[in-house]
């Protein structure tokens, strides 16, 4: 492929807003149904919709549905370019296919187009991919996305950038963005995706810090290639020579030398649980004495994690799967591991301590906002908070149950709507506590007076609801 000039963006970029190749204008084009069933990887229902032969139909059947599309349709679509020579099409026999995926993106109000590789597995067909497969828009780096704090930083980095989505994502607050990778294809389409998009993108080849040797940032974020798995994997967008997790421990351990003071370090990770080890002091390990969040979304025993991702390869089904299910399984049996857990990792660089949970209920998206002010709120909290005048976050209701009749409920739940929408179980008095939290009265004064309610004595009152507040705040409940 040759490299996508300012002339050639500029074509492209006519091209597709002339005819709304955007995310809505695919989305009205198909109509609801049809929309989520390209969603799905089925190009059925959107094939019948794009037969009128317009340029948004042609691109719709060209790049999403991988159709073959009369040539002289895509010159009149997408005209003054030389696509062929470009590497972005193929054609024979009169006919074009594409060789890459252009696709429409959009974000809150923000709208891009990405390249890719073709997404595999439309229509059930599902074929080996190359190992040097460019992945495009996934579940994994939506989730990363919706992760990142949201701060205004000098400088960024964007490790194992892959088609640059994230980059795309940091620009429009970051001043210097810098993207790696180890795939020279990768980088090569990250490079297009930013030029399509009018992005200044700094593209560098190399394995995790090796390209910003010395260098420091105030922001880092990666979708690694974490997927643990015997060497010889072969896709490079998800395995390494690495073995085991260490790909995620190297990007953890070394993450503090390249941050800024205050800087953070964000990532999306699987880790092996080893027979005898907790995983939290595993990861703990990697953290050090620095503040940091690890939650484990999913933990999968050997057998689900080798399915999962000798599907995803295309292998289900194929001749070499048993042979490589075998393999993985023999070789994850030596390195002990009884299960594999899959979630995220955030570093601040400030000193402080992990606290890694396991969490695999549901989540408000984008999470980020929510990241940020939770170790806003956990590290700056006093070691004494009966000064403290708290207030009760709007999105919290409290939930009760018990015999009908009954004097006092049997349970009290506090549930948050939003954030990590967690749900803390209380009693009347920790109930009570939080209920009077107007603003008004400091933690002190409120303790004091149920301490007189109850008649007890107020240092027991603080060495029982002292500890079960701080952990309001700090999720949230409850803020000052």
């Amino acid at each position: 492929m040759s490299e996508l000039t300012g002339t050639d963006v500029d074509a492209l970029r006519r091209a597709f807003t002339a005819a709304g190749y955007t995310v809505d204008g695919v989305a009205d084009r198909l109509g609801p149904q049809a929309n989520g069933a390209l969603a799905r990887n089925e190009t059925t229902l959107a094939g019948r919709r794009t037969g009128g032969g317009d340029e948004l139909d042609t691109m719709i059947r060209l790049f999403l549905l991988q159709h073959a599309v009369p040539e002289s349709l895509v010159t009149q679509a997408i005209p003054g370019l030389d696509l062929v020579a470009l590497g972005i099409i193929k054609v024979s026999g009169g006919e074009a296919r594409a060789v890459l995926d252009i696709r429409p993106f959009a974000e809150d109000d923000r709208q891009w187009w990405v390249i890719a590789d073709l997404t595999p597995g439309l229509d059930g067909r599902r074929e080996p991919m190359r190992s040097d497969y460019v992945l495009g828009i996934a579940p994994a780096s939506l989730s990363l996305i919706h992760l990142t704090v949201p701060i205004k930083a000098e400088r960024a980095l964007d490790i194992g950038t892959g088609c640059g989505i994230q980059s795309l994502h940091l620009a429009d607050r970051v001043n210097q963005l810098v993207a790696t990778d180890v795939n020279p294809r990768a980088l090569q389409l990250a490079r297009w995706t930013a030029a399509l998009n009018r992005i200044d993108l700094d593209v560098r080849e190399g394995s995790l810090y090796e390209p910003v040797s010395g260098e420091r940032f105030d922001l880092i974020v990666s979708n690694p290639p974490y997927v643990i798995s015997p060497p010889g994997g072969g896709l490079t967008y998800r395995e390494t020579g690495f073995a085991g997790d260490a790909v995620v421990e190297q990007l953890v351990r070394q993450a503090p030398y390249h941050l800024t003071e205050g800087g953070w370090c964000q990532l999306l990770a699987n880790w092996t649980c080893v027979r005898g080890e907790d995983w939290q002091d595993r990861i703990a390990g990697w953290t050090g004495d620095r503040s940091a969040w690890a939650v484990q979304r999913e933990q999968l025993d050997p057998s689900e994690y080798i399915e999962l991702w000798l599907r995803d390869a295309g292998l289900h089904g194929s001749p070499q799967y048993t042979a490589r299910y075998d393999e993985w399984m023999r070789w994850l049996d030596e390195q002990e591991v009884e299960a594999i857990g899959m979630g995220w990792i955030t570093v601040h660089n400030v000193e402080g301590t992990l606290e890694a949970e396991a969490w695999p209920y549901e989540i408000e998206r984008p999470i980020g906002p929510h990241v940020l002010r939770r170790f806003e709120r956990a590290e700056g909290l006093p070691d004494d908070l009966t000064g403290l005048h708290l207030v009760l976050a709007e999105d919290v209701v409290q939930e009760t149950s018990g015999q009908p009749g009954a004097e006092d409920p049997a349970t009290i739940v506090l549930r948050r709507q939003r954030g990590m929408r967690r749900a803390e179980q209380a009693d009347t008095v920790l109930a009570g506590f939080v209920g009077a939290c107007d603003g008004e009265l400091s933690v002190g004064q409120i303790l004091g007076a149920l301490a007189d309610l109850l008649d007890r004595p107020l240092q027991d009152v603080y060495r029982e609801y002292l500890p079960a507040i701080r952990r309001l705040v700090v999720e949230g409940f409850l803020d000052y």
